[in-house]
């Protein structure tokens, strides 16, 4: 595990055909799978992986809200730039401010609520300690 905290991360993504409508327009729904790669990445870059935190520590996120504000379309073969901003991380519950980016032009603006729950049951759990001291 990395010992320096990062509380704010950024990764880079191409638009495909896939991730748009008829028009070449980014289909909505995509933003969240744009963030969502982001927080696993984010997550790797501190030492864990999603995969590994379920088999072998029980645990998932899952995401409890998500609050999106759409600014500008995103379109095919863009360059996009999606940041994950820590906001609040407790024993339970992890709460990110997102945003999607094409350069300097912010496209959507999200809050994210993410809940730990263990794997098999889908109950409320705690997150693992070592977890949540990288993430703060």
């Amino acid at each position: 595990m990395l010992e320096e905290k990062q509380t704010s991360f950024e990764t880079k993504f191409r638009v495909y055909y896939e991730d748009t409508d008829a028009g070449g327009i980014v289909y909505h729904a995509n933003y969240l799978k744009f963030m969502e790669r982001c927080r696993c990445d984010w997550l790797m870059s501190l030492g864990f992986n999603v995969a590994e935190l379920e088999q072998n520590q029980g645990f998932v996120f899952v995401v409890r809200e998500a609050d999106l504000v759409f600014e500008r379309p995103a379109r095919l073969f863009d360059e996009l730039r999606v940041t994950a901003e820590v906001l609040q991380v407790g024993k339970v519950k992890l709460v990110l401010n997102q945003a999607v980016y094409n350069g300097d032009t912010k496209l959507c603006q999200a809050r994210i609520k993410l809940a730990a729950l263990d794997s098999t049951s889908f109950t409320l759990c705690a997150m693992p300690s070592s977890l949540r001291q990288a993430m703060q």
